[in-house]
């Protein structure tokens, strides 16, 4: 399943993260801007799978483990949180309704957040 796949993802960025993070703890890190890409994605996805039926935090949980990995100074958390709030709050103000467009957009957003995570991981893990 395609969440698993990107699940597993993500897992592996948060796992080769800390390796890349202890040199890189300013908004000029290499994957910044990957980073901030991937926190809109999850919170888009975060948004769309709960209102078409998925329920939990498994997304926002990815963010703070994320987070948590990076361990950002607070304008760079700043910056993520605000990254993901607004791919959630996109979607939010769409789809109150869970429709086929946004079964489609969690489709684009999983397959963009699989090629973020493995391009984070692949260029910029150890």
């Amino acid at each position: 399943m395609m969440s698993r796949r990107f699940s597993a993802f993500v897992f592996t960025v948060l796992f080769m993260l800390p390796a890349v993070s202890s040199t890189a703890q300013s908004a000029n890190a290499p994957y910044e801007r990957q980073l901030l890409r991937l926190a809109e994605v999850l919170g888009s996805i975060h948004y769309l799978r709960n209102v078409c039926g998925e329920k939990g935090n498994q997304w926002r949980e990815q963010m703070e483990e994320l987070l948590a990995t990076e361990n950002p100074s607070p304008e760079r958390r700043a910056k993520l949180v605000a990254s993901f709030n607004h791919g959630y709050r996109s979607f939010q103000s769409t789809y109150t309704h869970c429709t086929a467009s946004a079964v489609e957009a969690i489709q684009r957003y999983m397959k963009e957040g699989e090629t973020l995570t493995s391009e984070i991981a692949s260029r910029y893990g150890n």
